[in-house]
């Protein structure tokens, strides 16, 4: 916690406290806040904790008491020298307090006073979140001369947050009369808690702390990788189309989350939460109902809103609650009502999310919305005497915003471009954000050019009378943010490095100075050459743990960087520094890249290239010209002492020797041997037992390890031939182990060097995750890379404890979206478990699985389809699994659905029906084969065919039945289907105050309320009213291209009926809807 402490003069804005003689009452001021100043009444407001005192009467006049106001959550008063906090002889909450007139402070008292000295008390408080005391006070410390100390209930003071107060700290010692103000803020962005064992990729937190950190102090554009993956975000979710708004939201509900326990506890809310009362207010009665709301930000209409200021007008419009639309009051049933929002009170940050995207009807797709949209430099929701205001609201509180910020949407509906307008200090200078460019915008860039609308070209031939061309600008603000006069001061601080905790200010420079060394090693990298040196230490690390083929990991050996001009005996030098070990007992030999792959010693420098500079080893022995020489450091120990090498002739070898052993499946590296290229193995099978710490007379086995990519190759050597017959060369790796027994292959998984290697060579971890939860691991398991199927399922049926390994299902992972693949794997669908794991070139290592109800075989062979089955006589319906197998019909999907569900008689008959957005597009013939139905976009309802549609006379009409109702922010000749669609049979001469009542009979609508229905014609999509006299019929004789559901009978009423969860697959979610989720 870091502590800024400043004595302040009369009449200031920031935050203050004041601590007063010892017999004066405790006053909690909780939440009030209490303005002064000296041209106007003082008033309250409940929005912040702020207060103001006065001088009593019985106190003596001081040339230093003064009136003040600031940010406490009590005013704390010593008696007896302690400090005394609100118990129970008070209540709990904000307390009445006596106003008195102000004083006015002198013109000599105001020129008297001069600039206070500042200073700065660092409080470090460990583990502070499992602090048990009730209150804990800090050091003392001077600031201005005076002594003060920090007292903080870490628990909460009556309250269910942290509560902190300053204190004077010599009070009793001070005279009677004394008074002291201090200035007292909190740095609390980077407060949130971190340590530096957090790492930002997993840490949200820390990951926003060194993003704010980097955008301070660096002078080139910052990366944002860092805190997506702190998100949980793979490369998926970080290109995925988001909505900012929502993911605003979401951020800081998860920051609110981490900063719960934490001395910046409330930090959001304090910023940008207010609250808005809904109300109802019945006409007739004596009924009001409310209920109060809080918000983060404010969502405002841009159809039809000129600017701001109608967008509010329209949020708290007042909406008349009558005819088939009034307001059940308790106890006084339908009334009719008015219906309103009005705001309690608005937040110091206040954020404006404009509406500019909706859902078309019509075109049965999202549109964005590129009206002309102004928004003021300055925003008064004081206005008209406070129409936005409940009555319960503060009215001391000057609402007056000035506008901080704009987040501009360049695109439309399907992808788009966010970037910003922001004046960071609210000055003049504006400045624009655009990914990693920040260039510095006149105002009108940042106001008036994205408000939207249309823009005219200039006319390129004036003097011809061309009507001036017109096109919709793309780019325009979706969000504003405004700041409270009042609260900027607070708001907009400056932070400097003492407000940044040490661990976090050391990470970050060290990350800074990294970085510039890698850059500077970046853009010098052509003068030096980066030499890499293994040794027998190397070799004996890696091998069986990192590695189990060739002999060491390059990445993972020292390395050294060299000016290329530098000679090798000067380089021979530093390594002796570097590893103690003398110039004259080191040979390097050069590594080479076989044809077969692997990467072996190949042959010792010679004097004459050890003469040469580095910059001319490295292109001789390194074709890729990848500024890298890779070496092997030879060193002959005797009695663990280095001595000179032995010069090496063209019939000595050197070979390198692993040992395996069988029980405890272990490699590991033992040594190497110069060999003579007529001596044979048998000649040091001695000296191998020894290695191994065998008995000397130990039968052993050899083998070659010879490459293992792609597959592995490892042969049994002959010990009785020439290690030039068997052609061994220098670099070549020998495998041996003891001679196994004749029953090795019962008694160990893999008995032989050969088995083994295969065995590491196609081994595999995957990863398991449930497909109901794609981004959560599961657990793990090591497998083979030639495991089949039937392998890979049982292992995991066997991990879950399921009997039946064929009720697994898996589905491959997508290594590029970071999702599951769309289709799952078929029964036996891949031959081995690589083929699952494999995406295009790319190796995953991530299986999903879902456990089945019934074994896959047998769901492969089967259509599944999820029936919404209508009740003919009950308001219910009911959704049914069918699973038929594939070569089914429809007839068969009726015959299992009448097992299944409650008919009316036992002579009912059933029909399957295709239902998309509250219309009826196909009625299924029962000839139909099921494999082609698709029931994930449209709904497959069921229903009994009535008897009234068995028993038509040949002219009598089918026709199709819809609710509707206009939607008022649409075109007026548009509507809105809603509700569950139906046929109806009409008859010749029948008119539709006959057809009126039958409806009304099915659908059972009160009278009261089928009163206000209006009927219409409907012919793609437009309505012709209808008189009780028309004979209907007549308006249903065309057949056209559109098919029978674009003409049919609406009935234009408002939407009262719950909505049913079954219709959750009639609005589709595009990618562009995809929701924003922060996983950490």
């Amino acid at each position: 916690m870091q502590i800024l402490a400043t004595p302040r003069p009369p009449f200031f804005t920031a935050g203050s406290f004041i601590t007063t003689p010892s017999r004066y009452k405790i006053l909690d001021f909780s939440r009030t806040k209490f303005l002064f100043d000296r041209d106007r009444r003082p008033g309250f407001s409940k929005t912040s904790p702020t207060l103001l005192l006065r001088r009593p009467a019985s106190l003596p006049s001081l040339p230093s008491w003064r009136h003040l106001h600031g940010r406490v959550e009590s005013l704390l008063i010593r008696e007896d020298n302690e400090i005394l906090v609100p118990n129970s002889e008070f209540p709990e909450g904000p307390q009445p307090m006596e106003v008195a007139p102000p004083e006015v402070a002198t013109t000599t008292d105001i020129q008297q006073v001069e600039d206070p000295p500042s200073s700065r008390f660092i409080w470090t408080i460990e583990n502070f979140s499992r602090l048990n005391f009730k209150k804990h006070y800090s050091d003392v410390f001077i600031v201005g001369g005076y002594k003060w100390r920090v007292l903080i209930f870490p628990k909460g003071n009556n309250v269910e947050h942290l509560s902190m107060y300053l204190d004077v700290a010599d009070s009793a010692s001070l005279p009677y009369g004394w008074s002291r103000s201090a200035q007292f803020g909190l740095a609390a962005v980077y407060h949130m808690p971190t340590t530096e064992n957090d790492i930002p990729s997993g840490s949200i937190p820390l990951a926003l702390q060194s993003l704010f950190y980097k955008l301070q102090y660096s002078d080139t554009s910052v990366s944002t990788k860092e805190l997506t993956k702190s998100f949980g975000w793979d490369t998926y979710d970080s290109f995925m189309q988001h909505d900012v708004q929502e993911l605003n939201r979401v951020l800081c509900e998860k920051l609110e989350d981490k900063m719960k326990g934490t001395a910046v506890e409330g930090t959001i809310q304090q910023l940008f939460e207010g609250h808005h009362m809904n109300y109802i207010d019945c006409i007739n009665v004596d009924y009001k109902s409310s209920r109060k709301e809080s918000f983060y930000d404010l969502q405002l209409d841009v159809k039809g809103c000129r600017d701001v200021y109608a967008s509010f007008d329209k949020y708290v419009e007042v909406e008349s609650l009558e005819g088939d639309n009034k307001y059940h009051a308790e106890k006084y049933g339908l009334q009719d009502a008015k219906k309103g929002v009005l705001f309690i009170d608005f937040p110091p940050v206040l954020q404006l999310q404009l509406k500019r995207f909706e859902y078309d009807f019509m075109r049965d797709n999202m549109v964005k919305i590129n009206d002309r949209y102004e928004f003021p430099l300055q925003l008064d929701l004081d206005r008209d005497n406070g129409k936005y205001l409940s009555p319960d609201a503060d009215r001391s509180v000057r609402n007056l915003y000035t506008l901080h910020s704009v987040l501009v949407h360049s695109g439309g509906v399907h992808g788009g471009h966010y970037y910003a307008f922001i004046r960071p200090i609210i000055s003049d200078h504006w400045f624009k954000f655009d990914d990693e460019r920040v260039t510095k915008e006149e105002m009108k860039r940042a106001l008036e050019e994205q408000y939207g609308g249309e823009e005219e070209l200039p006319q390129l031939n004036p003097g011809f009378n061309n009507a001036p061309f017109k096109f919709t600008k793309y780019s325009n603000a979706y969000m504003l943010v405004y700041i409270r006069e009042s609260d900027k001061d607070k708001i907009i601080c400056g932070v400097d490095e003492k407000d940044i905790a040490e661990h976090l200010r050391i990470r970050l420079k060290k990350e800074k100075e990294v970085k510039e060394h890698k850059k500077k090693e970046k853009s010098e990298a052509h003068l030096y050459t980066i030499i890499k040196v293994a040794r027998d230490e190397d070799l004996t690390q890696h091998i069986g743990r990192d590695i189990y083929f060739d002999l060491v990991d390059h990445e993972k050996v020292c390395s050294f960087r060299i000016q290329k001009q530098t000679p090798f005996k000067a380089f021979k030098e530093e390594i002796a520094k570097e590893l103690g070990i003398p110039v004259q007992f080191q040979r390097f030999w050069l590594w080479a890249k076989r044809q077969n792959h692997t990467y072996r010693p190949n042959r010792p420098l010679s004097p004459i290239e050890e003469a040469q500079p580095v910059g001319q080893l490295r292109e001789v022995s390194n074709k890729t010209n990848n500024a890298e020489l890779k070496l092997f450091l030879e060193v002959v120990l005797t009695d663990s002492i280095p001595i000179p090498p032995v010069d090496k002739t063209k019939e000595d070898i050197l070979l390198f020797f692993k040992l395996y052993d069988p029980f405890k499946e272990e490699l590991r590296y033992v040594g190497r041997l110069f060999v003579k290229a007529l001596g044979k193995p048998i000649d040091i099978l001695t000296k191998l037992n020894e290695m191994a710490g065998f008995s000397p007379n130990e039968e052993i086995v050899l083998y070659e390890e010879i490459k293992f990519e792609p597959n592995v190759m490892c042969e049994n050597i002959d010990k009785g031939l020439t290690f030039r017959s068997s052609q061994l060369e220098d670099g070549d790796i020998i495998c041996y182990q003891k001679s196994p027994a004749p029953d090795s292959n019962d008694q160990f998984r893999h008995p032989d060097i050969p088995s083994f290697l295969e065995y590491v060579h196609n081994r595999q971890v995957v990863h398991f995750r449930s497909l109901e939860k794609p981004k959560e691991e599961d657990f793990f398991l090591e497998l083979s890379k030639l495991h089949s199927y039937d392998d890979v399922v049982e292992r995991v049926a066997h991990h879950l404890g399921l009997h039946d390994p064929s009720k697994i299902r898996l589905t491959s992972h997508n290594c590029y979206s970071q999702q599951p693949k769309p289709q799952p794997i078929k029964y036996r669908g891949v031959e081995h478990l690589s083929d699952m794991l494999v995406h295009y070139n790319q190796i995953s290592d991530i299986l999903y699985y879902e456990v089945l109800d019934i074994p896959l075989p047998e769901l492969q062979g089967l259509k599944t389809l999820k029936v919404a089955f209508h009740h003919a006589t009950k308001d219910e319906i009911i959704i049914h699994t069918i699973r038929l197998p594939k070569n089914s019909i429809v007839g068969d999907v009726i015959n299992d659905l009448k097992i299944k569900v409650e008919l009316s008689n036992a002579n009912a008959e059933l029909r399957l029906l295709e239902v998309f957005y509250h219309k009826i597009y196909k009625i299924f013939p029962l000839s139909e084969k099921i494999e082609n139905i698709n029931d994930q976009y449209w709904t497959l309802r069921a229903e009994e065919i009535p008897e009234e549609e068995k028993n038509c006379s040949p002219h009598d009409r089918l026709i199709h039945v819809y609710h509707f109702m206009k939607d008022p922010n649409q075109n007026p000749t548009q509507v809105q289907n809603f509700g569950e669609p139906f046929f109806l049979v009409i008859h010749d001469v029948e008119t539709l105050a006959e057809v009126k009542a039958r409806i009304q009979r099915k659908l059972q609508v009160p009278d009261d309320e089928f009163s206000k229905w209006k009927f219409a014609f409907m012919s793609l999509g437009r309505p012709e009213y209808l008189q009780d006299s028309d004979l209907v019929s007549t308006r249903f004789q065309r057949r056209d291209v559109y098919g029978a559901w674009e003409q049919y009978l609406g009935l234009e009423h408002s939407d009262t009926s719950p909505k049913r969860a079954y219709q959750v697959n009639q609005n589709r979610h595009h990618t562009f809807e995809k929701p924003v989720k922060i996983y950490n």
